[in-house]
């Protein structure tokens, strides 16, 4: 299921499903810990004894954000229930707080009491064992905890004239109008002796007020309504997080002294000011996709943690399959994402992401497969032992798109400062390492594991990767006259360039081969699948994207790529199985991928002679946001029949990918319209 509306701050992640539940909750850095492991915390509706979560059929949703922010715009309806709530949600700026707006409405003749129930599943740390929830009668809240992490629920009702007093003296610093404090809770088990939770207790609309659980738990707190015929009434409900009790109870202080409306106000203020600094000229761009791509670049700022990880998806539901996830760093995806920054004129969180890979990279200078959030080294399946032999279990090319997305920053920005310590411990290093880690007889680098993680050899994407990263460091040396590197790095990088003159391109298929390995006799074996990736060999400065072979190449990719379903998009590769639909490989080659269907609008742009030529690309840009979520959230491929995510939603190099190409557009557009 797509997490349809990720909010965050860097280090408070908090990901809603499409039926508006949270389903995970990610902190204090983003993609670890996860604090809801993919269980939904359910909200509901009580009203003249119906119940309904929000995950009930029979409400029409409307998921979005507000407009140019990371603050939700939810609009539900129920039919049955015969209200309305307009929703918004935000997760603060700054601090680690998840606030949530309600605005209910009741479309009947007479009034009515309405009850709205939010329950916690909280898995602490990723798991369940010796959690820990309590009501805290001081400040009428419900408290979760385990070690180092502490969940502090409340809320609040915005009172109206009339309304009875709230049977509890308030506190003298409470901001003016609100009634701060759950008026039902529980605390209970789950998930042992048979027992769902708490959430099964608000459904006939009381709360048992059972103070305490230990082990497997889950809470729920209640608020009630009474809202005259036809009117709206407003509740608002706070989950903080902390690393001990003081922490949670000053941040519950603040919620109830400013008011949590001043929260969703400034959170709105923030990410409209993040946007306007580096607001491009969209020229005649259709307004669709400025939406987009403004609203890809608040998505991939969810997923980039404060300490400099760039993750790939936060999306638990992946893990149901693998018992794994994307919550991890990987460096080419990264490496990716902060040059779709870099194009997108921002300069501190590449740098944050950069000096994460310094910090991380091995004293032989490559990086390995992947990383958790905080530094250390990730969960992997590639072995160091292959064949009676050790085997480096790497993917060359996430250490050269490092070095070739750091030229590219440095070449916009200029920042020599922030460059020089990267010098010898990041780009010397790696620059060394790229030269060495080649074949003797073809100069080519050595085998390793492809993009896609599924096989391993010589490929074009790799290869072409890596001789952008040792051209890049040769520029780096240059800049920093390190003359003899220099020279070494350029060396290198024309050897590796014959390589693939000599090996990988295949004229009697006027295409290049996207791998070759050498058999055990000796000779070469060649995998001639058409790849989306063999994108690399222009995209990386390789070969001029004009250059006759590369034409050739694409044109292949968009005329056998190309998915003939109403759907359209192109597949990653000829027979692509991973979340297969469809064995009509002539029609379906594979599911289409939104980065591969943008690689291809992106060398329509860079490709272009004239403004009408630029209208294949736009063509395929457009493609992408009509098959977007309704939020504007990327999913990493989608369904060939019915355009469905699937996989992971949102993926970052998806939206990263769409901000570049958004970019190369423009930039073409404004070449041939000042030519």
């Amino acid at each position: 299921m797509p997490r349809d509306l990720p909010l965050g701050n860097g280090n408070l992640l908090v990901a809603f499903d499409n039926h508006y539940q949270i389903r995970d909750f990610y902190w204090p850095h983003v993609g670890q810990d996860n604090h809801a492991m993919g269980h939904p915390f359910r909200t509901g509706v009580w009203v003249e004894g119906q119940f309904r979560w929000f995950d009930d059929a029979g409400w029409q949703r409307d998921l979005g954000y507000e407009h140019e922010t990371l603050v939700s715009k939810v609009n539900l309806a129920h039919a049955d229930l015969k209200l309305s709530i307009v929703a918004a949600d935000a997760v603060d700026f700054h601090e680690n707080v998840l606030v949530r707006r309600f605005d209910v409405t009741n479309h009947t003749h007479r009034a009515r009491e309405v009850r709205l129930f939010f329950h916690h599943d909280l898995h602490i740390a990723g798991n369940e064992v010796g959690d820990t929830a309590y009501y805290e009668p001081d400040r009428r809240a419900v408290i979760h905890y385990k070690g180092a992490n502490w969940f502090l629920a409340n809320g609040a009702l915005v009172q109206s004239e009339g309304d009875p007093a709230p049977g509890w003296v308030a506190s003298p610093d409470t901001a003016k109008g609100l009634v701060v404090g759950a008026h039902q809770w529980a605390c209970g088990l789950k998930e042992v002796h048979n027992l769902q939770g708490t959430w099964r207790d608000a459904e006939d609309g009381q709360l048992s007020g059972s103070a305490v659980a230990h082990g497997s738990v889950d809470s729920c707190i209640g608020f009630t309504l009474t809202i005259p015929a036809g009117q709206t009434r407003i509740v608002y409900s706070w989950l903080v997080v902390g690393s001990d009790f003081e922490n949670v109870v000053a941040l519950n202080r603040m919620a109830r002294q400013r008011g949590p409306q001043s929260f969703l106000d400034r959170t709105a203020a923030y990410w409209r000011l993040w946007l306007n600094r580096h607001r491009p000229d969209f020229q005649d761009l259709p307004h669709k996709i400025q939406d987009q791509y403004l609203t890809s670049l608040l998505v991939i700022r969810t997923q980039i943690d404060n300490d400099g990880a760039i993750i790939a998806a936060n999306d638990t539901d992946i893990s149901s399959a693998v018992r794994d996830t994307y919550s991890y760093m990987w460096p080419r995806d990264g490496a990716l994402v902060a040059q779709a920054l870099t194009l997108a004129g921002y300069i501190d969180l590449p740098r944050a992401f950069f000096q994460f890979c310094a910090n991380v990279i091995t004293r032989e200078g490559y990086l390995l497969h992947k990383y958790n959030p905080d530094g250390t080294l990730a969960s992997s399946w590639h072995p160091w032992y292959r064949e009676g032999h050790k085997d480096l279990p790497i993917q060359e090319d996430e250490t050269a798109l490092v070095l070739w997305a750091l030229w590219n920053h440095f070449e916009r920005f200029g920042d020599v400062e922030f460059i020089k310590p990267l010098y010898k411990t990041l780009i010397a290093t790696s620059a060394e390492f790229l030269i060495a880690y080649r074949d003797p007889e073809t100069k080519l680098p050595l085998p390793s594991y492809d993009l896609w993680e599924e096989r391993r050899g010589v490929l074009a994407w790799t290869v072409a990767a890596t001789w952008a990263g040792l051209n890049a460091a040769a520029n780096f040396a240059e800049s920093f006259g390190d003359t003899t590197r220099a020279f070494h790095c350029r060396a290198a990088a024309d050897e590796i360039k014959a390589g693939v003159e000599k090996f990988l391109w295949r004229p009697e298929r006027n295409c290049f081969a996207r791998m070759i390995n050498r058999a055990p006799d000796g000779n070469w074996e060649v995998d001639d699948a058409l790849d989306a990736s063999l994108t690399g060999l222009w995209l990386f400065g390789m070969y001029a994207p004009n250059d006759l072979k590369i034409v050739a190449t694409m044109n292949a990719i968009r005329e056998r790529l190309w998915v003939k379903t109403d759907i359209g998009g192109v597949a990653r590769y000829q027979d692509d199985r991973y979340h297969q639909v469809s064995q009509d490989l002539a029609n379906v080659p594979g599911n289409p991928w939104f980065i591969s269907t943008l690689w291809l609008a992106r060398w329509y742009a860079v490709t272009a002679r004239s403004t009408s030529d630029l209208k294949r690309s736009l063509s395929l840009i457009e493609w992408v946001t009509e098959h977007a979520l309704a939020s504007g959230v990327l999913a990493e491929q989608v369904h060939p029949f019915s355009g469905a995510p699937l996989s992971v939603s949102p993926l970052t190099w998806s939206h990263a990918a769409f901000v570049s190409t958004v970019q190369t557009y423009l930039q073409t557009q404004k070449e041939l319209k000042g030519a």
